[in-house]
């Protein structure tokens, strides 16, 4: 959807808007699906729990509301785990959860505001569009690949500027010997 004389319409090319290899960078808002209210930005997203449906996020709006009942989970996934419920301030649909005690294999979204993805939909500062946040991937960029990246780019540096210093003491050792 984009925004078009303050109606929200839908996009027919969502597919080549939400490539995988730029979503990670992509500026964008996440939404509550029923009443539109602002929940978060992709600034504090750190990525996907793809076994929940959920979006990592480390800050979210105060549209979000924390449930200060916590619940125990019984069954699939959240089984033995004690988290939050959070809901819309708004329209008191139900968004996702915090967790605070997790078994081993959940215990890296400790902490993390939980956004269920059916839930929640994107509007794409870029292209001023509203997409389902199912249609986007939230997975980022591995560690070791950035490190990786930077490396490069910090050696691509040093030997320009290991360049720039040999021409200046060319250019020393030239004007002294002109003098």
């Amino acid at each position: 959807m984009e925004f078009e004389q303050s109606v929200l319409v839908k996009r027919e090319d969502v597919a080549k808007l939400l490539s995988s290899e730029t979503v990670y960078k992509q500026q964008m808002t996440l939404h509550c699906q029923q009443c539109k209210s602002i929940l978060a930005d992709s600034r504090g997203v750190s990525g996907e729990l793809k076994s929940l449906e959920s979006i990592m996020c480390t800050k979210v709006t105060d549209g979000v509301i924390v449930s200060k009942m916590m619940t125990s989970g019984n069954k699939g996934e959240m089984s033995n785990c004690i988290y939050s419920s959070l809901k819309c301030r708004n329209c008191h649909c139900a968004l996702g959860r915090v967790l605070h005690s997790t078994p081993p294999r959940l215990a890296v979204a400790r902490f993390f505001f939980l956004l269920n993805k059916a839930n929640i939909s994107c509007y794409i500062l870029d292209s001023c569009s509203m997409v389902k946040a199912l249609a986007v991937s939230f997975d980022v960029k591995p560690l070791q690949e950035s490190l990786n990246e930077m490396k490069k780019e910090f050696e691509a540096q040093l030997d320009q500027m290991c360049h720039i210093k040999r021409r200046l003491a060319d250019i020393r050792v030239s004007s002294t010997l002109d003098k």
